[in-house]
């Protein structure tokens, strides 16, 4: 592309952009701090990837999805995931209709633009196995049919990292679908200051008004692809993502004993769709290196294995992707 070409298309992005000041206000009604955890939210909104939120109890996970839900005039369920919740809880089941001497179809909550998986990680492996091909195909079947899923669909999930005792951690094949996981530390003291005088002396609970359309994230989702991304960029995406496969190409010889596994190239995809994303809302028409580096973690951190060494020396997934930007140059 030309130098005006990226001109025009920056002043576009821009008008296209102009919603996400009001949606970040709305949400900001309810949800007090947490600014990592809100964008990320709005991030996998506009690029269409499932997140999921891992944090203590009381940080505002489920929260924030209902405001930002609210915010949105789009339908909206949540699932309380349980050990004893079925399959057919989540999709829905074939129905005996007596009067008509037959087996109609009765679909289940995932039949929604938003879907909140509440504490995802305390049902067993097959419930969670009943949101995979609503994640990757958009799609559900139920018997002998296949039904396609509103647009837009999003499934955004939650879980507990502290408690161990009646939860079923997610396989790799089930994290590997979400776009994002979210890592949800606790507010600094003047927001929490914040919080005890909302939920103390406000009488009155505020209330998040819809100020988007579905239509109007499809078409941010449009616009999102077309952001400029240089072909620099796509190399550095390249660089980050085969160094934790092969560190010791990339000068990185002491992280090989500590990555069991790599990120796949789902990681590849939504890295450089996630970028785009981070500059629409920033309000930019193209991608500079920095909109990697932001996101990098989110995307990466369910997406490296850790050896048993790297556990010993109690050494995080978030290091080793520190240590691979630091160490891969900026185009």
């Amino acid at each position: 592309m030309t130098s005006i070409d990226i001109q025009a298309l920056n002043q576009q992005i821009y008008i296209d952009s102009a919603f996400m000041d009001s949606l970040r206000s709305e949400t900001s009604k309810v949800i007090v701090g947490q600014k990592h955890m809100t964008d990320r939210l709005l991030l996998g909104l506009l690029s269409g990837g499932h997140v999921l939120l891992e944090g203590m109890p009381g940080l505002a996970k489920t929260l924030a999805i209902k405001t930002l839900a609210s915010a949105i005039n789009a339908g909206f369920q949540r699932i309380q995931f349980t050990p004893d919740l079925l399959p057919a809880d989540i999709i829905g089941t074939m129905v005996y209709n007596p009067g008509k001497n037959e087996f109609t179809v009765r679909k289940g909550p995932v039949f929604t633009n938003f879907i909140l998986a509440d504490e995802i990680n305390r049902a067993p492996a097959k419930v969670q196995s009943a949101l995979l091909e609503a994640m990757q195909e958009r799609q559900v079947t139920i018997g002998k049919e296949s039904f396609r899923l509103d647009e837009p669909f999003l499934v955004l999930a939650t879980q507990n990292p502290i408690d161990q005792e009646g939860t079923y951690p997610l396989p790799e094949a089930q994290t590997d679908r979400f776009m994002l996981k979210v890592r949800i530390g606790y507010p600094d003291r003047e927001e929490e200051r914040m919080i005890i005088r909302k939920n103390l002396y406000d009488e009155e609970i505020a209330t998040v008004q819809p100020v988007v359309r579905p239509e109007d994230i499809i078409r941010a989702r449009q616009s999102v692809r077309k952001v400029y991304m240089d072909d620099k960029i796509e190399q550095y995406i390249l660089d980050i993502i085969f160094a934790t496969r092969f560190p010791d190409r990339y000068g990185l010889q002491d992280l090989k004993p500590l990555i069991s596994y790599g990120a796949s190239p789902r990681a590849s995809i939504f890295l450089a769709l996630g970028a785009k994303a981070h500059a629409f809302m920033h309000r930019r028409g193209y991608v500079i290196p920095d909109d990697i580096k932001q996101i990098c973690t989110d995307i990466l951190n369910h997406r490296i294995g850790l050896s048993y060494e790297a556990e010993a020396e109690n050494i995080s997934t978030e290091d080793i992707i520190l240590r691979i930007i630091n160490r891969i140059e900026v185009p």
